[in-house]
This record gives C-alpha cells, structure tokens and sequence, in this order.
C-alpha cells in the first residue's frame, strides 16, 4: 500500500519506463512513487488547491497536473522543480495529457473549453469550443493527430488536433444518458472508449463514430477507461467500488471482479498489460 495523500486520489498514472507512478489528489499534493518498492521519491506542491489530473511526458522527464485552482503545471522529473505554469482557464481544470510527441499539452475544463497548450513556453495555441457543459476528459490519439474529449454534456467529440476542427460530434458519437467522465483511444488508434454516468462503457469506431458495442454491468458511475497497452482488454473503475476487465474484442466482461479499492476514479494499466487499483 502506498501511504502518503491525506485524503482522495484523483489521478494515478505510471511513467513510461514503469518505474515510478505519481499520483494526484484532493489534498492538492502530487506524489511520485518507486513503483517496485512504494516508497514515496518525492512530493510536488504548487496547486492551491485538488489536484485533478496527472499525465508523464511520452520521455518520463516531466510531469504535467491540472488543478481546482483552473492551473496547468509542468514538472521537471529529474529535479522536481516547477518548470512552468499555465494559466487562464476561467474554471477547474479536470484532465491533462501529454501529445505523443511531447510537444503539446492539452487540457479540458470546467469552463467547456479544451485547450492546447506548447509543453515548454506554455504558450496557447488553440482553443477548442463546442461542448456545452464541463470537459471532463481528453485524450490524444496514438499518433497524435486527433482528440478525443469527454463531457457533463452528455457527449463525445473527436477533434483534428492540428486544426481544431470538429471531426466527429454529438450526432454521431450517440449512446451515452448522462455525463461522460472517461475517455481514451484504443493503442492501434481505431477505437475509442468512454465511460459515463449511465454505467454504460461504450466502445465506438474512431473513424466513422458508430457504437461498436457496449459494456453494461456497473451499478455505479464509470469514472476511468482505458484500453490495455496490447489493446485486447479494457479496464473501468466504478463509484460502484470495483474494477472490472472486459474483452475488447467480444466486449464482455471477466468473470472476476477486482474489488479491493473504494471510491475508484482512475483506472490506468501499466504498460506490460497488467493494472494497479
């Protein structure tokens, strides 16, 4: 057990290598861990206040975390030293994510704004409008020319990253009955995957936005998605206090459930396929 936040986990996600893992949370401190051994390597303060979100550079050499405080920081691994602030979001920010290359950060919000942002200046470079309710979740797409987000709107958005342009929207990405907190690409870039408020996981095509199937057994919200790093299984954490594992390509799930964990908001696999509660 990893003992050091003083009250919820927001955010875990491991570092490239699968040697450390940080962690984001509700007491504002963003922790990084020896993922062999637990043990606590360093602590990150800066936020005033949740820590909402953490994603590591596609290097393992900085970290980025989005905070209640509506701030964006960028963290330098090696000395953790804050490298740079991002600023100007008019409201919390929910979810941040390195682009494959490094070169870019994005960011949704509780303002209903994604934005992307140059990972060194932190200069912005494009907005993206069109939800109408808080973002909630992005993610970039394996090869970085697409996001996805996710919304209190109710929907899912695909988006050419470059341009800003809506690629896929409302009309096509249909299927959810409430607020989507989770979203993510599957690794081949192909399909998408969200999870919502309705309990439902759906699984759709990246490039035509049909539904290929979804995943009902949750009774509570889902509140983290993610395919596996070999893209056959897909993991979800639920309000209902389990983890489950589903087949990616049957989209059924595992006979067991993994219910050691309360309160689950992110689910992350490891890179060699297997998870951490």
């Amino acid at each position: 057990m990893l003992k050091g936040h003083m009250d919820r986990v927001y955010s875990v996600v491991f570092s490239p290598d699968g040697k450390r893992i940080v962690s984001g949370g509700m007491d504002g401190l963003i922790i990084v861990w020896d993922a062999k051994s637990g043990h606590a390597l360093g602590t990150l303060t800066g936020h005033a206040r949740f820590v909402r979100s953490v994603a590591y550079s596609p290097n393992g050499q900085r970290i980025a975390s989005g905070s209640s405080d509506g701030t964006i920081c960028v963290w330098d691994v090696p000395t953790r030293h804050l490298a740079l602030r991002i600023t100007g979001h008019s409201g919390r920010v929910t979810s941040v994510a390195f682009s494959p290359d490094g070169a870019h950060i994005v960011s949704g919000s509780q303002d209903k704004t994604i934005w992307i942002s140059d990972a060194r200046s932190g200069t912005l470079t494009r907005i993206l409008n069109g939800h109408t309710n808080w973002v909630n979740s992005v993610a970039y797409s394996p090869n970085g020319k697409q996001l996805v987000s996710g919304s209190e709107d109710d929907t899912v958005r695909v988006w050419d990253a470059k341009t800003g342009r809506l690629v896929l929207d409302s009309t096509m990405l249909k299927g959810h009955k409430g607020s989507v907190y989770s979203v993510g690409f599957s690794p081949d870039g192909k399909r998408i995957v969200s999870g919502g408020e309705d309990g439902q996981i759906i699984v759709w095509d990246a490039k035509t936005g049909h539904a290929l199937g979804r995943m009902t057994g949750h009774t509570g919200w889902v509140r983290s998605v993610a395919f596996s790093p070999d893209g056959k299984w897909i993991v979800s954490g639920s309000y209902d206090t389990t983890v489950r594992i589903w087949d990616a390509d049957r989209l059924d799930h595992m006979p067991d459930r993994l219910e050691a964990i309360s309160d689950s908001s992110d689910a992350t696999p490891k890179r060699e396929g297997c998870m951490i509660c």
